[in-house]
């Protein structure tokens, strides 16, 4: 089928090239190039740990740190995207990613550490990652495109942690540490041509957003209306769990297991059982949301998070409950994501989307921040994460009944009357 310029966000027609497929594969490729490595991060903090003797807390904080950067930088790589077009975004994320790795991989130092894998990835992922790439869909593609794309992206993410935390482990245990980390920052760098096909034009360019309008809304008074609206501060609040538990977990599960007599190699395979079953999770999360309200999606995902930790907590640790608890949790991993961003597209249109989101992506990070660095702190003080598991627990099943009140429906805004 021809690409109608209505297909691509109603872009000039020298951008022909960029059909529906080619601008869903591009940013597939970019999420999973993204996320892949940070997720696979987790694996770091015992051979740096042994090689500097550092605590789980020091490596904990500079993650913690990435976390919290990567959430407060999202709304502000959102707004600029949204106002001068994302390509710019990606290029400026992809290429302090690829720093933060490198500076990572030549650490002496709890600062080195800090600055690296806190400051320059936590920003270089507020830029490139999977967000910006689900922005980009969000503007490019035609509605009846968008959920199954928004799932596709954010099932790619998944992939890359599929493919990334395996690949990690056979560096590390192959080639040491520092030189896995500057293979993971040669491949941050394919993001750069990657990107041409996610280019959305600036603002002054950019057609009329699908919700109706007297007259372009401004970034205040979007930012006014969405905390203004009970259903996005709920929404908001709901994600600070997802936040909370997915950073905990993908940093802290590794070292976990290997408490527990489970070989680093089995742990790798635990981590890519997650982003391998995410993968389905977000696609059929993707599909679901056209059927079910997204309210009663989102609060099925907390709850089911909740009942399989205590699940894995509860009984002795083995290489198939882990792997068998990875399984579970990819099933609810990034499966909020679809949801989320659909129900902010829906209320608010795409106009602001990628601040929007963005904002509601801080609050995921700040769980994030807390999750990794209580863990490491928890650790270090009590030698177990037990406190942290059952918190995890609390703040899901507080989170799957947050999100039941919203209303899924648009926003109402005052039309201008003729004079």
């Amino acid at each position: 089928m021809a690409t109608t310029e209505s297909d691509l966000g109603r872009l000039p027609a020298s951008s022909t090239w960029r059909t529906p497929l080619v601008i869903i594969v591009c940013g597939c490729a970019i999420a999973l190039l993204s996320f892949g490595p940070r997720s696979g991060l987790g694996f770091f903090i015992q051979p740096m740990s042994r090689d500097f003797a550092w605590g789980r807390d020091i490596f904990g904080l500079a993650l913690a740190l990435q976390n919290l950067l990567w959430g407060l930088g999202q709304p502000i790589a959102g707004a600029i995207a949204d106002r001068f077009g994302v390509l710019r975004v990606i290029c400026v994320g992809a290429v302090l990613y690829a720093a933060g790795l490198l500076l990572m991989s030549h650490a002496t130092t709890p600062l080195s550490l800090d600055i690296g894998a806190g400051v320059l990835i936590g920003f270089g992922l507020s830029g490139c990652s999977f967000n910006l790439v689900l922005s980009a869909f969000s503007k490019l593609l035609p509605p009846e495109r968008r959920g199954v794309a928004l799932g596709a992206g954010t099932a790619a993410g998944s992939f890359g942690q599929f493919l990334f935390a395996p690949f990690g482990v056979a560096l590390i245990d192959n080639f040491g540490w520092q030189t896995a980390l500057l293979v993971f920052a040669a491949l941050m760098l394919l993001i750069l041509p990657l990107s041409l096909a996610l280019s959305t034009p600036p603002v002054a360019k950019a057609a009329k957003t699908d919700v109706p309008v007297a007259d372009p809304q401004s970034f205040k008074t979007a930012l006014a209306e969405a905390f203004g609206h009970r259903s996005y501060v709920l929404l908001v609040l709901g994600f600070f769990t997802c936040g909370f538990q997915l950073a905990f977990i993908t940093v802290h599960l590794p070292a976990y297991l290997s408490d527990r007599g489970i070989p680093a190699s089995s742990g790798g395979w635990v981590i890519a059982a997650i982003g391998l079953f995410n993968i389905v999770g977000s696609l059929g999360v993707g599909w679901l949301q056209n059927v079910f309200p997204k309210r009663y999606i989102l609060s099925t995902i907390y709850f089911t998070r909740a009942l399989s930790i205590v699940a894995f907590i509860s009984f002795p640790i083995t290489t198939f409950s882990a792997i068998a608890f990875g399984a579970i949790s990819g099933l609810t991993w990034l499966s909020t994501v679809p949801p989320t961003s659909a129900l902010i597209s829906l209320m608010f249109g795409t106009r602001w989307f990628a601040t929007l989101y963005g904002f509601s992506f801080v609050s995921h990070q700040i769980g994030g921040f807390l999750g990794v660095w209580l863990g490491g702190i928890v650790f270090e003080k009590f030698g177990s994460y037990t406190p942290i598991w059952w918190l995890s627990v609390f703040f899901g099943v507080l989170s799957a009944l947050i999100n039941l009140p919203i209303v899924e429906a648009p926003v109402r805004r005052a039309v201008a009357q003729p004079a």
